[in-house]
């Protein structure tokens, strides 16, 4: 089995390769010349070359691989962790636990990859894309945020989503929920607790403290 992304969809529609930019590139801090990295997902190598200069400054620095879809799975994925995330500083859990729910996620997020992506290549994983882009959105962005606030008001999250994101859209939850029901349909999501357990506190009304009880068994 395989899991279609939207670089594949364009590929199909347009006829033509399509490449992804993943990484730790928090936008605000791009704009602000800040030091940061990304992944160039291509199976080109000749267009690797000509998108690496094209998108290197002093200040950005991307990083081609041959891997373009475990790339963009993962900046797929990473986003049901950072919900995970949210979830541990809402029940004001602290530093122990934020690290575990990125090392299992990491772990999950490789698993999903190797499964439904043949040519997934473990190195990719510790590029911009991967570990880097997962610590990034667990400590930061709009999915831990809103998913902490879900935890201390007890709102449901499209309305937190409408209060607190200004028009933007949360993609976690929406990511869990498809990817819990491609694990479902492989007979697989018990393999995932922290896959699952993301999408039955967001769709099925399982308490947040369920994600730790999971975890811990």
């Amino acid at each position: 089995a395989v899991v279609s992304t939207q670089s594949t969809g364009i590929e199909g529609e347009l006829a033509t390769e399509c490449s992804v930019l993943m990484g730790a590139n928090i936008a605000n801090e791009v704009a602000r010349e800040e030091f940061s990295e990304a992944t160039i997902g291509c199976n080109d190598p000749v267009m690797c070359d000509v998108y690496q200069k094209l998108f290197n400054t002093s200040y950005f620095r991307t990083t081609p691989v041959q891997d373009s879809q475990t790339v963009e799975l993962c900046g797929a994925l990473k986003n049901i962790v950072a919900v995970a995330a949210g979830f541990v500083d809402g029940l004001g859990l602290g530093g122990n636990t934020k690290a575990a729910i990125i090392r299992i996620g990491l772990r999950e997020m490789m698993a999903f990859c190797k499964m439904f992506c043949q040519t997934s290549r473990e190195s990719t994983f510790f590029e911009s894309c991967g570990v880097a882009d997962l610590i990034t959105t667990c400590y930061g962005g709009r999915n831990r945020k809103v998913s902490e606030a879900f935890v201390r008001t007890g709102k449901p999250l499209d309305v937190l989503e409408t209060e607190m994101l200004g028009g933007q859209k949360l993609q976690g939850p929406l990511t869990a929920k498809e990817v819990f029901h491609v694990l479902e349909g492989k007979g697989v999501s018990s393999q995932y607790p922290l896959f699952k357990s993301v999408y039955d506190i967001c769709f099925d009304g399982a308490a947040p403290k369920s994600l730790i009880e999971n975890l811990g068994q």
